[in-house]
């Protein structure tokens, strides 16, 4: 109904503008062309003056009115060190630009009004004016060289070239339709090598498990960086061309399939301190959701974004990212926290090429779980959180011989008694079920003395170091199938008060 009523409308205003133009013509023919031709003259360069106050004016007012949701302006400063170069360059460029927009439309409707159509009035023909062809030439060269060399300064300021020795962190974005897959490097602080032709199912950006540095990255699904922190960003597209686009730092970089591009800036302001600064502006007071009471305010909904800036299709909104900016201390740790993605996705398949060695990132990663529930157990009052079973301590099938790779977690327990010396502890030898009891409790007690032994090897004193072999006498789960007997056969040490 409200479609049928204003179509009828549309058609009473066509209907009203073909009877004023016969009006009109009526009219013409009545007092005669000139003089209706010269009154539309009249009429229509004084409405083009009127339009162009109008325009004018509303452009200075909307600029004013929207200027606390640009960036730039109002709360949305830049949030990285370089932004403020290139929010200076463009209040620059605008200034100058700002000036032409406004003499140019001036001097447009002005000669309109003045230049109308008059009984008598003959136009002046001049072919050529030095003078006025210098001045229109030599005004505009001179400030698009200014605006030029500054431009260049500023791009040299963002885009230097990075001294290998400046302290720096290194991520990657690949853009794809439609997300982006983010890797960080791990703790070596390198990201390792690609090659497109090994992308599979389990290996979207075809990382060469050859090169050790991959082995510890890892791909977290938020993006999360360090306040203060120079981040190297590489840019890469899997299919099509991709833009990365993070606003409030004034980065933005096109994803290139084939091509690699890079930014680089240093972020200054953390998530939260971005909202503090938001809060303090009414409109960023109201709700989020206008239509939830409960919903959270608009500057505490904030947060930084990672967007596309090209149209690479129907799906192109979903490559939104949310991006957080913390504080060092809290970025160490939740980098700490993360898995790397080759030990999480690919150790062990039949994509790895290091099956059944043991690596050095899993070496590190067992001696820093060692030390996490070696120093919780020292803080423990209960004696059974005062247990650690040795996870990584292997004995040879039905002998008491260690296993070489069960070294590592001895080394990390030496270093750790070389840490806290008046430590004293038990090492505690178990066996499953299966065979003979007393068979059984020989067996524990002879794998206990072989810690033992290695340890005293390592300098730990024999004063703060006994082994008791307990056979299948305290089980840790049931014998009745492979799994269980396999963590009923163990090591365990316990820390004496």
């Amino acid at each position: 109904m409200t479609l049928l009523t204003l179509l009828l409308i549309f058609i009473l205003v066509a209907i009203v503008f073909v009877q004023l133009s016969k009006v009109n013509d009526l009219s013409a023919k009545i007092r005669g062309e000139e003089e209706v031709e010269r009154q539309q003259n009249d009429r229509q360069a004084f409405y083009l003056m009127v339009f162009c106050v109008v325009f004018l004016v509303g452009c200075v007012w909307s600029a004013i009115y929207y200027k606390n949701v640009m960036l730039g302006y109002g709360p949305h400063t830049s949030a990285s060190e370089h932004g403020y170069s290139l929010d200076s360059l463009f209040n620059i460029t605008l200034f100058f630009t700002g000036i032409v927009f406004v003499i140019t439309h001036y001097y447009l409707f002005w000669f309109s009004y003045k230049y109308k159509e008059e009984t008598g009035r003959k136009a002046v023909f001049f072919p050529h004016d030095t003078k006025l062809e210098i001045i229109w030439t030599a005004i505009p060269f001179a400030v698009l060289v200014f605006l030029v060399v500054r431009g260049l300064q500023v791009w040299n300021e963002v885009m230097p070239d990075l001294d290998p020795t400046v302290d720096y962190l290194e991520i990657e974005a690949t853009g794809y339709q439609f997300a982006w897959d983010i890797r960080y490097p791990g703790p070596d602080g390198k990201l390792g090598s690609k090659d497109f032709t090994k992308i599979s199912g389990t290996n979207g950006l075809g990382l060469e498990w050859e090169d050790v540095k991959n082995l510890d990255d890892f791909m977290p699904s938020e993006i999360v960086l360090p306040k203060g922190q120079l981040v190297r960003v590489r840019i890469n597209a899997k299919d099509v061309l991709h833009n990365f686009y993070l606003p409030h730092f004034r980065v933005k970089m096109d994803a290139v399939p084939g091509i690699p591009t890079y930014f680089h800036f240093t972020p200054i302001k953390t998530t939260e301190e971005y909202r503090q600064g938001l809060r303090e502006y009414p409109e960023w007071n109201e709700l989020h959701d206008p239509t939830d009471p409960d919903s959270p305010l608009r500057w505490e909904a904030f947060n930084y974004e990672l967007a596309c800036a090209e149209l690479c299709g129907n799906g192109h909104w979903s490559m939104r990212r949310i991006v957080r900016i913390v504080e060092q201390d809290e970025y160490d740790e939740w980098a700490a926290s993360q898995q790397s993605y080759y030990l999480q996705n690919i150790r062990g398949g039949d994509e790895d090429p290091h099956k059944g060695k043991l690596l050095g990132v899993e070496i590190s990663n067992r001696g820093k779980e060692l030390t996490s529930e070696f120093e919780t157990a020292l803080k423990a009052t209960d004696a059974g959180d005062r247990v650690l079973n040795l996870k990584h301590v292997f004995f040879e099938t039905g002998s008491a011989t260690l296993e070489g790779k069960s070294k590592y977690e001895l080394d990390n327990l030496a270093g750790l008694l070389a840490k806290y010396p008046t430590q004293k502890i038990e090492i505690g030898g178990h066996t499953d079920s299966v065979g003979d009891d007393g068979n059984n409790m020989l067996l524990s007690q002879s794998r206990a003395q072989s810690v033992l032994n290695y340890l005293l090897g390592k300098g730990v004193s024999s004063a703060n170091i006994n082994s008791k072999g307990y056979g299948e006498t305290k089980p840790v789960d049931a014998n009745d199938t492979e799994e269980g007997r396999q963590n009923n056969r163990r090591t365990e040490i316990t820390l004496k008060s």
